[in-house]
């Protein structure tokens, strides 16, 4: 889950492979999730393992308050910042973290558990059922798998929202947010059969914030 070398792709890189990291490998950091101060687990062969990366900084710091209760999802989730975030402010929801790489889903497991957010499912992108429907998304895409499997992804998530449920993604200015925001805006409804609307809800550090809606 990151602004660059994304979490969910075609096997190629080694965020997507790697093994569930060793006693030794592990490390504890402290960090600030849903206005808290705590202890996770991280790992090398995850997205930015030092610390919560600027991009989803800015995505925490521009989304509302989740739903408190429904199917929440953080598309992309690394050692789980994301996910975990949204398992802390919202207890009575079910929180997917979903990721292709196995360590990263052995971190936010462990990580939940260190956090007491009993409500988080760490998945394979294969292992969510096929008819759970989404109240909200939040993702740090990962725009380098390139254009066209990025498009995929979304063009395979964002239908799973809600009626009346929304996604918020954050991309770099530099990494392809505008032309993210066009094919979302005109191309992706044609030729993807999304039916989305989408809206810059926020730019900073170089970052844009989209929010997708049904």
């Amino acid at each position: 889950m990151h602004s660059g070398d994304g979490a969910i792709g075609d096997g190629s890189d080694h965020y997507f492979t790697a093994r569930p990291a060793s006693a030794d490998e592990r490390r504890t950091i402290r960090v600030t999730l849903a206005d808290r101060d705590v202890t996770v687990e991280t790992a090398g062969g995850v997205f930015s393992p030092g610390h919560v990366d600027l991009g989803t900084q800015v995505l925490l710091r521009t989304v509302p308050s989740p739903p408190a209760s429904g199917d929440l999802l953080d598309l992309g989730c690394g050692w789980g910042p994301v996910a975990l975030t949204l398992a802390l402010s919202s207890p009575d929801a079910r929180v997917w973290a979903v990721d292709v790489n196995e360590r990263a889903l052995d971190l936010v497991r462990r990580n939940a558990e260190r956090l007491g957010a009993a409500n988080v499912v760490a998945a394979r992108p294969q292992d969510v059922p096929a008819d759970v429907r989404f109240a909200t998304l939040w993702s740090n895409p990962p725009v380098r798998i390139g254009k066209e499997a990025l498009h995929d992804l979304l063009a395979t998530w964002l239908p799973r929202l809600a009626d009346d449920g929304d996604a918020w993604l954050v991309v770099g200015r530099n990494l392809g947010a505008d032309p993210l925001h066009r094919w979302l805006a005109t191309d992706a409804p044609e030729g993807a059969g999304l039916g989305l609307g989408v809206e810059r809800a926020a730019s900073a550090k170089g970052f844009r914030v989209l929010r997708v809606s049904r």
